[in-house]
């Protein structure tokens, strides 16, 4: 997960929740995978112990390496400043925008 891959993957799981499940079980689904993204892609910026084996697998130096560049851009996570850290708040916060748009487009 990452700042450039997680909004068009909730978005395309909202699409598919949206076309495969009912109501009930769709918003359960929905609250269990907006979970899930969030979790581990706050863990992940915060280097957290548990997420090394995914950050390792995609070839970054860090969670917040993986997070910030996605193998993509050259940002250096060790001297991440204020601003960083709030850009990437206000990212984790349009998540549940993402996945609201595709459950809603999924309808369609």
């Amino acid at each position: 997960m990452s700042f450039l891959i997680d909004p068009p993957w909730l978005y395309a799981n909202g699409r598919a929740l949206a076309k495969a499940t009912p109501p009930p079980q769709r918003d359960k689904l929905a609250a269990a995978t907006l979970g899930v993204f969030l979790v581990t892609s706050v863990s992940l910026y915060l280097d957290k112990g548990w997420t090394k084996p995914i950050w390792r697998l995609c070839r970054a130096r860090s969670g917040r390496d993986w997070m910030l560049n996605s193998g993509v851009f050259r940002l250096d996570p060790d001297r991440a400043s204020t601003s960083t850290h709030l850009v990437s708040g206000a990212l984790f916060a349009t998540y549940p925008l993402w996945l609201w748009l595709g459950l809603r487009h999924g309808r369609d």
